[in-house]
């Protein structure tokens, strides 16, 4: 599919995507009205009020001149942090608009959602959206954070929980974006089956996912280990604002939290292995179908499409997750749901990490292959196409 032919639903995608949030976002007020805690419960509108804050201009229920934090109480103070969260908010839409648009872009191009690709190809659209998100509000946070009136204070550790806020927003409106833009691609294609994909051999595409699924791996079973994790939260060199960068490194590093055995019961030690084998199977799973779906496995391509498929398999594992806990008491949706969207920021450090070692890996191991190879592999690509 040609760039000519994508631009149009990536920029329709990217616009609807940034509406719904900003729609969203107005809306959050809505749960400062009388009767909505009682209506919906005390803790649900908190959590809801939540999700919603990082993508509004204001803060639910409070006055212009109430917004910041750290305001010291004059008008102008409060002005000041009231800009400041306005600028944070509008650099935070700005931002997702252009990294889905980006990386939109490219998955159509090289993932055409055509017969036999659409699903695929809404999947992928989908988890981009929430990296996109994600990196969104990764870019905007130290706006956010001096809008809060005490960026001074633990900037680091503040940061790290600000770029996590508001990514359940983004999961449900990426769905209407993803959809909108699978279904304009289609349409702009029109006739079009993209160009066939190129034929890679069965042992490359395993290799390059097998190298590819120990990159996730790496940070799954070994830096989410609980003494390592620890390890690595606790550091904090003394260099002023830069200081503690603990909590910033945990959260862009650790895909989960990975404990002995003998920590926790046994049934639920392995509930929670069976959750991280899942997360490993996904990505293994996606990595090695990705080059028979791609018409061609630029290293561009190749990471952003390992982003998303890392994404996914968090996904999937974090529902597993929330099937298991539902049985807990007083788990309420809203609880359980809160946990989806964890670990996403890793996701992103990973997958594009575990991009490079897949794209580096087919590159290594593609070559001419014998006659009789690259007519099995072009049998295998095409069935899978």
């Amino acid at each position: 599919m040609t760039y000519r032919r994508a631009v149009t639903p990536a920029l329709v995608g990217g616009a609807l995507l940034a509406a719904l949030l900003w729609w969203a976002g107005a809306s959050a007020h809505l749960l400062g009205l009388p009767g909505v805690g009682r209506t919906l419960g005390v803790e649900n509108a908190a959590q809801l009020a939540g999700w919603l804050t990082p993508w509004s201009y204001d803060l639910p229920g409070a006055s212009p001149t109430a917004t910041g934090t750290g305001a010291t109480g004059t008008a102008g103070a409060s002005t000041t942090y009231l800009a400041l969260r306005h600028t944070a908010v509008q650099i935070r839409f700005g931002a997702l608009f252009v990294f889905f648009v980006a990386g939109t872009l490219l998955l159509l191009r090289r993932l055409p959602p055509v017969r036999g690709r659409r699903v695929v190809a809404f999947l992928m659209v989908w988890a981009w959206g929430l990296a996109a998100g994600t990196l969104a509000v990764a870019v905007s946070s130290p706006w956010w954070v001096a809008a809060q009136g005490n960026g001074s204070f633990r900037l680091l550790p503040q940061l790290a929980g600000a770029m996590s806020a508001g990514e359940q927003s983004v999961v449900v409106t990426a769905v209407a974006a993803a959809l909108v833009t699978v279904v304009l691609a289609g349409l702009a294609a029109g006739g079009e089956t993209g160009a066939p994909p190129t034929a890679v051999p069965a042992r490359a595409a395993r290799s390059a996912a097998t190298a590819g699924t120990t990159v996730i791996a790496l940070s799954l079973l070994v830096l989410s280990y609980q003494p390592v994790a620890a390890a690595i939260q606790t550091i904090s060199p003394r260099i002023g604002l830069l200081s503690e960068p603990g909590d910033l490194l945990r959260e862009w590093l650790l895909l989960g939290a990975w404990a002995s055995p003998g920590e926790a019961p046994l049934g639920g030690w392995l509930l929670q292995r069976a959750v991280d084998v899942l997360l490993l199977v996904v990505v293994w799973w996606l990595l090695r179908r990705l080059p028979a779906l791609l018409t061609r496995a630029t290293v561009p391509v190749v990471v952003t499409a390992t982003i998303c498929a890392t994404v996914l398999a968090l996904l999937a594992a974090q529902l597993l997750r929330m099937a298991t806990r539902a049985t807990e008491p007083y788990a309420g949706l809203l609880q359980l749901a809160a946990g989806v969207v964890d670990h996403v920021p890793a996701a992103l450090t990973c997958g594009l990490v575990a991009g490079a070692a897949t794209a580096l890996t087919l590159r290594l191991t593609t070559g001419q292959a014998p006659p009789a190879a690259a007519d099995a592999a072009g049998t295998e690509n095409a069935a899978l196409s």
